[in-house]
């Protein structure tokens, strides 16, 4: 026997069933039993709201399998407001203290590191955030007919900033950071991402960067027309990429840029290196 058949044959039970038993309560004699006085129907709880989704962690990190001495007690992390102290001693083991000083704002570090990472994916960047000092010198152009392109000069004014970069060992900072890690992570929450995880964002961030274009030739740039009585003091600030495809692209790729194409493809180069060792196995769970 098929399974329609099967149903079929189940279905006339029922009916049969249900039939008998209506026929028998037409035979009884009418009994009346009152009826209970109505109750308020208890009025049904409101559904949950969907809990937002959390993307799960791609690349977790693991402070004390990436710590130098795996077989020391891994140093407790003080609070986020606690911070910088500890921040400090990683920071001039790693880099030494006189280049730490050089060219670093170690304040509120772990705080700005994080917002300034998040922001290089985002048109704007905030000055005041960074935790690198700002670069000596300033903005400057060059002639060429009827354009204006960054001038070598400029690029010149980040070669030192891009060999410092050079001189950091990729694995040492990976296992800084990891060791620190939980700063970042807690920094990242304050900012705004609750459940989300900053290394991910991170990998994210250098990914997008690794995808700024390159050019031999200087980009063309132009001087952004502001009208008004006041007279800029520092018109410099106000340059602009003459190209729109350009202009459009986030506050880091503009700004390695603006570094030249020999000091975008070098720190290029230091960004893959760093990558590699976020995602490797040295770090990770």
């Amino acid at each position: 026997m098929n399974r329609f058949v099967y149903a079929g044959v189940a279905a006339l039970i029922a009916a049969v069933l249900g039939g008998g038993y209506w026929w028998w309560k037409q035979q009884q004699p009418p009994f009346i039993v009152p009826l209970p006085p109505p109750v308020a129907e208890a009025p049904s709880a409101p559904m949950p709201a969907p809990a937002p989704s959390v993307p799960a962690i791609k690349y977790p990190i693991d402070a004390q399998a990436a710590a130098s001495e795996p077989a020391a007690e891994p140093q407790a992390v003080p609070p986020l407001d606690q911070a910088d102290p500890l921040v400090r001693s990683k920071l001039g083991d790693l880099l030494g203290r006189k280049a730490m000083l050089s060219w670093l704002q170690t304040e509120a570090f772990a705080r700005n590191m994080v917002a300034t990472v998040d922001n290089l994916a985002r048109p704007h960047a905030a000055l005041r955030l960074w935790p690198v000092n700002p670069t000596e010198g300033r903005f400057s152009v060059d002639q060429d007919g009827d354009k204006q392109r960054i001038s070598l000069d400029n690029r010149a004014r980040y070669t030192p900033f891009v060999l410092f970069v050079e001189r950091i060992n990729a694995r040492r900072a990976a296992a800084a950071y990891a060791e620190l890690y939980p700063l970042f992570q807690q920094a990242y929450e304050e900012l705004g991402y609750p459940g989300r995880y900053f290394n991910d964002r991170l990998v994210e961030v250098i990914d997008h960067l690794l995808q700024t274009p390159e050019f031999e030739q200087a980009p063309e740039v132009r001087l952004t027309e502001v009208r008004g009585p006041v007279k800029s003091e520092r018109p410099w600030v106000r340059y602009e990429f003459a190209d729109p495809a350009l202009e459009s692209l986030s506050s880091g790729q503009k700004l390695l840029l603006r570094m030249g194409p020999v000091n975008e493809r070098r720190l290029k180069i230091k960004l893959r290196e760093f990558r590699k060792e976020l995602v490797s196995g040295s770090l990770v769970r």
